[in-house]
């Protein structure tokens, strides 16, 4: 018995030259119009957003993983759950 993976879909916000609060208001609206099996990838270059956007994540229910691409630049990438069925 095989279970099939329904494709993730990556939606990008780039908010590299944005600071606070634009970059984390910005996650927040990409979040709450996100469709299931959506993934979230922020480029972010403004490191107090690094603490605000996952503050936000939590408090909708979404994960959060954080990779340094360059140097002061980093690309966060958000996930929710799928509901159970």
């Amino acid at each position: 018995m095989s279970t099939e993976t329904p494709a993730l879909t990556i939606v990008e916000v780039d908010v590299r030259g944005e600071i606070c609060p634009f970059p984390m208001m910005k996650a927040v609206e990409a979040m709450k119009k996100a469709e299931p099996g959506e993934v979230i990838h922020m480029l972010i270059d403004h490191a107090p957003a690094l603490e605000t956007i996952p503050t936000q994540a939590a408090r909708l229910g979404w994960q959060w993983q954080v990779e340094e691409v360059d140097a002061a630049e980093w690309l966060m990438v958000l996930t929710r759950e799928a509901p159970s069925s």
